[in-house]
């Protein structure tokens, strides 16, 4: 009996040491739009649409994370600009139980590909409320971003290693 006792302890002790993520909050941190050729007739020509993409990570209490997904999108016409938008997207996470290198993976790679639906949504929203056509971003593939972040990394400190070993 004492053995059926201890077993629903040890149960709630291994859940308790259990890896958690979970959102808590997304939210805009700052949107902007420019458009430089809003009144102006627009050439019918296919736009040149260039993005770019950044991604900070701070730790704001003992478990707690805020992801900010930055992405600036332009689209030009011809050479000329004809809007721009800008977003910081930003998500709060809760995370306990992983250690550190998981850690990184998981805000670099889930809380991004969380956030970006939200970013996207919003980016589309305020083109057309520019009197622009819808734009729809495609998909962005956080963890190849990820993996090719590491091994560059990796290379760069393979690099410095040798290079500090070498002796002149």
């Amino acid at each position: 009996m004492t053995d059926e006792q201890k077993e629903p302890e040890a149960a709630a002790a291994d859940a308790g040491a259990q890896p958690q993520f979970s959102v808590q909050r997304i939210y805009v941190k700052d949107l902007s739009f420019e458009s430089p050729m809003a009144v102006t007739a627009r050439p019918q020509v296919q736009p040149q649409v260039s993005q770019d993409l950044n991604t900070q990570i701070s730790k704001v209490t003992e478990d707690l994370y805020e992801v900010v997904l930055q992405l600036t999108v332009t689209v030009k016409l011809e050479d000329k600009v004809a809007f721009l938008t800008e977003i910081h997207q930003a998500g709060l996470f809760r995370v306990s139980g992983l250690e550190q290198a998981r850690l990184q993976h998981m805000l670099s790679t889930v809380g991004p590909n969380i956030i970006f639906p939200y970013a996207r949504e919003a980016i589309d929203s305020t083109v057309v409320r520019g009197g622009f056509p819808p734009l729809m971003l495609p998909p962005i593939n956080f963890d190849a971003i990820y993996a090719q972040a590491m091994a560059e990394a990796k290379a760069r400190a393979e690099a410095e290693g040798e290079g500090g070993e070498k002796s002149h």
